[in-house]
């Protein structure tokens, strides 16, 4: 099984509620799982996800230098780290390098997505418990000055 089958059956699922999938095709096995929520028992407590945040900086308004974070990776987008839990950051939010600003949960892994740099949350761009593409917008920084 080619990894375009792959994808085009991942975004044929997107939409739907199935959560399992199983099928075999000239000798290859795919076993597709998904799940949308999660408890605090469920979720391990993981390092900082191999792939850093991808940054782009962005002119906006003509005079504010903001940073953009995206998604590193597909996946769901989760604000916290349990529906009970605080936030991880919101509109406001002073955040240092390396602090976690949401997960992004892919194959039931919880990947932290953490800040590239000093700053303060402007806005936030995904959705809780949406799924979010590779490269999707999910926060909007304003670094701070030296």
């Amino acid at each position: 099984m080619e990894i375009e089958d792959i994808k085009a059956i991942l975004e044929l699922l997107k939409e739907t509620d199935v959560t399992e999938l199983e099928l075999e095709k000239e000798g290859s096995k795919i076993k597709i799982t998904r799940g949308r929520f999660y408890t605090a028992v469920e979720m391990p407590q993981m390092p900082a996800s191999p792939a850093p945040p991808q940054l782009k900086h962005v002119e906006e308004a003509g005079t504010e230098r903001l940073v953009t974070v995206t998604a590193p990776l597909v996946g769901t987008f989760y604000r916290a780290s349990s529906p009970e839990a605080p936030v991880f950051a919101e509109v406001g939010t002073v955040v240092k390098k390396g602090q976690v600003l949401c997960i992004v949960e892919a194959m039931k892994l919880m990947n932290e997505i953490e800040s590239e740099v000093d700053g303060v949350v402007v806005k936030v761009l995904a959705e809780n418990g949406q799924p979010v593409e590779y490269g999707e917008p999910l926060f909007l920084i304003e670094p701070s000055t030296p």
